[in-house]
């Protein structure tokens, strides 16, 4: 757990703080964004488990062994807290007297499962949007996102600044590599939890031929349980459907536009647009749907698309007509009033149509650029 919480937090926070340059330097450090999402990912899937084997270990405990269920929070953590601020204050002559576990501790455990929760669930939503989609409004996975990266934020101060400080530097114990600790630490920190050792009250578990029944009872049950939580995480991890099995693949035979070869040197710019000859009598008129979508869609929206650039999108007639933050793109009637066919007869555009193309696109507006 505690790998896999520092390598969430190490690949995590950098695609919060995508523009800082610490991130910047981390994120290429690791082999680029990809590689640290996989390392993200991974490590999600290796706390998850850690996760399902601490639910089998203390349903062991609390069945088999029938340890007391001495993590649960009560009354009396409260008033440790609120003594033990007292204490600090120097308004309280005596730090409070604690058992198995501290209030402090219990604020830990509980924040980390709190926390397990809230980012496995907002995990979910972000690693399967469109599974999670299915089931849920569409706001709910920039929802996750925000809630996501705030309890990230959350929990790695939460270690650094409290778990940090009050394990490790206060005084550093070890407990956790040795499973022990000297009668000093303990008469400190688990005075009640002491006493209990030196009346032989603090081991209650019941005798062999109890605790034998009990794991032919567990044992099966934990292994079903099991199957259910791997299934649960495998699920996680295998929902997500791509777009490309999602969405039916397009019909490409709808729509041909002819080769047209390598533009000349864009001429000199200017802003003088000349009026185009109208079409020949009896030649039909242009229109959106009679070719100039499928012009544009080759030649422009690659940049100006849903997200276009400058705000102008030219996906479709209705967007096109909008225009961009710039002015209107297509004046109906009046191609020098229409910034679609200014900026190309400027040149030195990204992407510049060909002489006829722009001529037809000009004679379009003057035709009062009709849709159908």
């Amino acid at each position: 757990m505690l790998l896999s919480f520092s390598t969430l937090g190490l690949t995590g926070l950098p695609q919060k703080f995508a523009d800082s340059g610490v991130a910047v330097w981390l994120v290429n450090l690791l082999g680029g964004i990809e590689a640290v999402r996989t390392i993200h990912h991974t490590a999600a899937i290796v706390m998850m488990l850690g996760t399902a084997w601490h639910i089998l270990v203390a349903g062991y405990h609390l069945f088999v062994l029938n340890s007391q269920m001495s993590m649960l929070p009560a009354l009396k953590d409260v008033r440790d807290g609120w003594n033990a601020l007292l204490f600090n204050l120097g308004a309280a002559r005596k730090y409070p007297q604690m058992g198995r576990y501290t209030f402090e501790e219990k604020l830990e455990y509980w924040a980390f499962a709190w926390g397990a929760l809230i980012m496995g669930f907002t995990g979910f939503l972000m690693w399967n949007p469109i599974t999670a989609t299915r089931f849920l409004p569409g706001e709910w996975v920039p929802a996750a996102k925000a809630a996501h990266g705030g309890e990230a934020v959350l929990a790695v101060l939460a270690i650094i600044i409290w778990h940090m400080y009050g394990v490790h530097i206060k005084r550093f114990n070890k407990a956790m590599w040795t499973g022990t600790q000297t009668e000093a630490e303990m008469l400190h920190e688990h005075p009640l939890e002491l006493a209990d050792l030196k009346a032989g009250i603090a081991d209650r578990r019941p005798d062999p031929l109890t605790i034998k029944k009990r794991q032919r009872i567990y044992y099966p049950a934990a292994a079903l349980f099991s199957i259910v939580m791997l299934g649960g995480i495998y699920g996680f991890v295998n929902a997500e459907e791509t777009a490309l099995t999602t969405l039916p693949p397009p019909d490409r035979s709808a729509v041909f536009v002819a080769w047209t070869p390598t533009p000349s040197p864009a001429p000199s710019p200017t802003v003088t647009i000349e009026a185009a000859s109208p079409p020949a009598a009896g030649a039909p008129a242009s229109s959106w749907e009679g070719g100039i979508s499928a012009l544009l869609q080759a030649k422009c929206v690659a940049c100006h698309g849903s997200d276009g650039m400058g705000g102008l999108d030219l996906s479709s007639y209705a967007t096109a007509a909008q225009g961009g933050a710039s002015g209107p793109a297509i004046v109906p009637g009046d191609p020098a009033a229409s910034l679609l066919a200014l900026k190309q007869q400027a040149g030195g555009h990204a992407v510049q149509l060909t002489a006829e193309e722009l001529e037809l696109v000009i004679a379009w507006i003057q035709a009062g650029a009709p849709e159908q």
